[in-house]
């Protein structure tokens, strides 16, 4: 987006930033570095309206689609309508049928599960079955790496296995981890700063940034920095998600004071560790709006129904940020607040109708609950 159009899109969410964060000075103000270990805020939930900027699809009570899992963090569709669930600690990956079955895929090789690392994100090939691919971010002994595994659905399990991408830092925290496919057919990663602040604005570090590499692991060829990073400035990036115009939303962990949800521009520095929320100046990228991390900690995000879905996991809820146009937000509403623990991944189903909503409650934070962390599918209505 060009500068100019930025700057509309900033001025657009003002009014919206203003009130967000005026509101949460009244809820808990966050203390932690990491994920989170509480709950917060206040309740948003109102009746959708359904005009630009404000709340569109009305969600459904959630259905349980499946349970007994483990830590669930990566969630990709296959084109049958079933989707890849990775499970962060056991670096297993399991097939979920939309009538609930979970069938073992298999595990990703070289994964070497640690505090919050282990099998992250997971994307399949947009030309799945053509390209019979599967992609998985996880962490291994000395980094976090994307790796390519061969998958034939009626085969079972995973065929040969190639690193397209390594030298990702890691560490116990801060890892970032999320991976989708773009609408350009390039793949989005998003990474942390591995508890080293420095290497956010270090444009030659592939720590605390969103990059954009080919299916082979090769930088995009117009990237702004003539290497994998896309933007830079970043913390701990949690969820990336496209509209219909194309702009790119991504959710980001903050420390102490805000969490934020970002429109996501080339070469952009979104300003950590100088900056955490608004206000640092021209030089950096102002985030659209921002929760404390009582309410959030947003982790995936998804667009369906014209609004942008995010799921927080400290705040126990699923907030819907209605999307204007252009870049622009209407004010958030959230919805289910501490009815299913954290929640860890929200993806739209195939057609559009629903979501799928994955619980992170055994994730060594949460309360686990019976039956395990389990997915959900939220009708859009």
């Amino acid at each position: 987006m060009e500068p100019s159009a930025r700057a509309s899109a900033a001025l657009r969410a003002a009014a919206v930033l203003g009130s967000l964060v005026l509101l949460a000075g009244c809820g808990a103000q966050g203390t932690t570095g990491a994920e989170g270990d509480g709950t917060g805020g206040t309740d948003g939930q109102r009746e959708p309206g359904g005009q630009d900027g404000s709340a569109g699809a009305d969600p459904g009570r959630p259905g349980e689609v499946a349970a007994g899992l483990e830590a669930p963090w990566g969630l990709a569709f296959l084109p049958d309508g079933s989707a890849l669930v990775a499970q962060r600690d056991s670096a297993e990956v399991v097939r979920v049928s939309p009538d609930g079955s979970v069938t073992g895929v298999g595990t990703v090789e070289g994964a070497a599960p640690n505090g919050e690392g282990g099998l992250l994100g997971l994307a399949v090939d947009p030309d799945f079955p053509g390209e019979p691919y599967v992609y998985a971010y996880h962490t291994a002994a000395s980094d976090n790496r994307i790796s390519r595994l061969e998958y034939a659905p009626d085969g079972g399990g995973f065929g040969d296995t190639e690193v397209v991408l390594d030298g990702i830092p890691s560490a116990s925290y801060h890892n970032g981890g999320r991976i989708e496919f773009g609408p350009d057919g390039l793949l989005y990663v998003g990474t942390g700063d591995a508890g080293q602040q420095g290497l956010s604005q270090d444009t030659g570090s592939l720590g605390g940034k969103i990059l954009r590499i080919t299916a082979d692991g090769d930088p995009a060829p117009d990237n702004p920095f003539g290497n994998p990073v896309y933007s830079y400035g970043h913390r701990n990036v949690q969820g990336l998600a496209w509209d219909d115009e194309g702009n790119l939303y991504a959710t980001e962990f903050g420390q102490n004071e805000f969490d934020e949800v970002n429109l996501i521009e080339p070469g952009g520095n979104y300003g950590w560790p100088e900056v955490e929320g608004a206000g640092g100046g021209d030089e950096y990228v102002d985030p659209l709006l921002t929760w404390r991390p009582a309410e959030a900690s947003p982790s995936g995000a998804a667009v369906a129904g014209g609004s942008l879905w995010v799921a927080a996991l400290r705040g126990e809820r699923l907030w819907e940020v209605p999307l204007a146009g252009d870049g622009g937000v209407g004010e958030p509403v959230d919805h289910h607040q501490g009815e299913y623990g954290r929640l860890r991944t929200v993806v739209t189903a195939p057609g559009g109708d629903a979501l799928w909503l994955a619980t992170s409650n055994l994730d060594g934070i949460g309360e686990p609950a019976e039956g395990g962390d389990r997915i959900l599918r939220v009708p859009l209505e």
